[in-house]
């Protein structure tokens, strides 16, 4: 029998892990956290605005501020996951502490006193708004559900990725099949939520529709919970940024000294024995982060070699690490325009669809608003295939690089497919309010005004780009974070993405709001009010299309001036088919 006890990084040669027995429960535990978690905050920007009666621009606000932070507290979660608590506890609290969440949402729809009284009226400004406890009860649920999210995203895969030993081939084949079936049933989990959960959410009840979520979080707890006792627990071994504050101090007591011709020969260069990070090359970029590995005669080295203060005097693998860490951080950069722009295919899409005509066909049936966001997500699904199977052989056989063309190349494409998203999505929104103005309607909506003949199904090429955009910008980033970082900073990697989400977030915050309040006296009257048939919605994507090419220049230069890490040894691979080459985009 294998150990159940948590494990050191000194301990893991004696283990016997147990990947094959622990993927059902740790899989599940995904699955139904999917489920849950996507059932609840997907239709949350409906749920704002029909049951709370908040005015649209204060729901998209608030829901990308939530937003915002659950992908920020993924930092704090990683932090707290490498440096005191481990995996496993942290997914645990982290897991209970969504379900807590959940269900004071799930309060605040079936305690009639938790929400205002259904609005009735014609008059849209007449709606009782929530008072203020209510609206601070809805906030606890929201906060404990970026807790939970702060918690499960840096640490499920990886933890489920412990469970498998990568130095044997019984647990490499093993570790591939845990990817490929956690991404699966996450997406399958996903399209169950953004389909059947949404559908009972919106046309039959919205206690019942987010009871269920709640319920099957309530199952990811328990299936996690279920397996406690054949896990493989990896102890925390400490935050790979203490390393990164020691190389800027010890660089800034020294910014005096002048750096020697040759400092690949004469730097301090010690590597500890134990290291889990891969040899670096001295690199010319960022040289004044060189200074922090210059011997002086106040240096002291200990017996075993390493530096007696390492506050004063750091190795130049230590400095070649951080300059992997700052190397990144543009490209990073220029990622937040493009989540500023994927992040209005799910708020203002929504509200398209609200004044579109969504039935299907003939028939009574209508698509719920949220819904149509699966779109994208089938968009991805269908065009990852096609291009792993189609386009890469061809692309090898242009460019004769392995995978076709490079990391930074692909996030390329994705950003100039973003661009594109917008310029479409200003095209339907053109076309729908025109429909609106100048032809008969299906009805009007007392709350948001005339509801556009246009079918909602115009919207489905917009969300199908967007989704494309995403196979390539959104899968290629966390390739490169995943490869760029050292080994072990990669649970801060993997929360660069979430952080890019995050900024991103709070942009479209501020730009939502921003362009309300300066567009309400404009000649061309408030671009985003709460009927969109009175506003000029194509004229923000428009706007968000301008940032996005003066972001796409940024992204090539930054690009092209951008090194990559030479030398790698991969500890594990990467859970994808195919690697890219490692060469500069030119």
């Amino acid at each position: 029998m294998e150990k159940s006890e948590e494990a050191g990084a000194d301990d893991e040669p004696n283990f016997r892990y147990r990947g094959i027995k622990a993927m059902p429960f740790i899989i599940g535990n995904e699955t139904f956290e999917k489920l849950g978690t996507v059932g609840t905050s997907a239709n949350l920007l409906v749920y704002l605005t029909t049951v709370f009666n908040m005015k649209s621009i204060r729901a998209v606000t608030l829901i990308n501020i939530f937003y915002g932070t659950t992908n920020l507290g993924t930092l704090v979660g990683a932090f707290l996951c490498d440096t005191y608590f481990g995996r496993y506890k942290t997914l645990a609290f982290a897991t209970v502490a969504s379900f807590t969440g959940m269900l004071v949402i799930t309060l605040t729809a079936l305690v009639s006193k938790l929400h205002p009284p259904h609005c009735e009226t014609e008059q849209i400004g007449s709606c009782i708004v929530p008072k203020p406890w209510q609206i601070a009860f809805l906030l606890l649920g929201f906060g404990l559900l970026v807790i939970g999210a702060s918690g499960i995203r840096p640490c499920n895969l990886a933890f489920g990725a412990d469970q498998f030993n990568p130095t044997t081939e019984s647990g490499k084949k093993g570790l591939n099949s845990f990817f490929n079936w956690w991404y699966f049933t996450g997406t399958v989990a996903m399209m169950i939520a953004l389909t059947l959960v949404i559908y009972v959410q919106s046309d039959v009840s919205w206690a019942l529709g987010l009871a269920i979520p709640t319920f099957l979080m309530f199952l990811a707890c328990v299936l996690l919970f279920m397996g406690k006792r054949i896990y493989v627990k990896v102890k925390p071994k400490g935050s790979p940024m203490k390393s990164v504050m020691q190389v800027i101090v010890a660089a800034a007591r020294k910014r005096q000294l002048k750096l020697p011709e040759q400092p690949w020969l004469t730097l301090f260069s010690h590597v500890p024995s134990n290291s889990i990070n891969s040899k670096l090359p001295y690199t010319d970029q960022f040289r004044f982060l060189d200074k922090g590995a210059i011997i002086t005669p106040e240096d002291q080295i200990s017996s075993g070699g390493s530096a007696a203060n390492p506050w004063r005097l750091c190795s130049i693998q230590q400095v070649e690490e951080v300059k992997c860490l700052m190397r990144v951080i543009p490209i990073w950069a220029s990622a937040i325009i493009y989540y500023t722009a994927l992040s209005q295919q799910q708020t203002y899409t929504v509200f398209q669809a609200l004044q579109s005509n969504r039935h299907l066909g003939q028939s009574n049936f209508k698509i719920p608003a949220a819904s149509y966001g699966i779109f994208s997500m089938l968009g991805l699904i269908i065009w990852i295939p096609i291009y792993d199977q189609i386009m890469v052989p061809l692309l090898q056989k242009i460019t004769g690089k392995e995978g076709g063309i490079t990391v930074l190349q692909k996030m390329g494409v994705g950003m100039f497919l973003s661009i594109v998203t917008m310029l479409v999505s200003a095209f339907v929104e053109h076309q729908r309010r025109s429909l609106a103005l100048s032809e008969p309607t299906l009805r009007n909506d007392s709350r948001r005004g005339v509801v556009s003949s246009m079918s909602g199904l115009w919207l489905i090429p917009q969300l199908t780009i967007v989704g494309v955009s995403e196979a390539f910008t959104v899968i290629a980033q966390v390739e490169f974070f995943y490869k760029q970082f050292p080994e072990s900073m990669r649970s801060i990697g993997g929360s660069f993405s979430f952080l890019g989400v995050a900024v991103s977030s709070y942009l479209s915050s501020f730009l939502v709001s921003t362009v309300h309040q300066t567009t309400a006296g404009a000649a061309t009257g408030n671009w985003l009010p709460e009927d969109l048939n009175k506003g000029r919605l194509d004229y923000f994507y428009y706007l968000v299309a301008a940032l996005g090419v003066i972001n796409f220049g940024y992204f090539l230069i930054s690009a092209n001036w951008y090194k990559y890490k030479e030398n790698v040894c991969i500890a594990q691979e990467l859970p994808m088919d195919r690697v890219e080459s490692e060469k500069p985009l030119v």
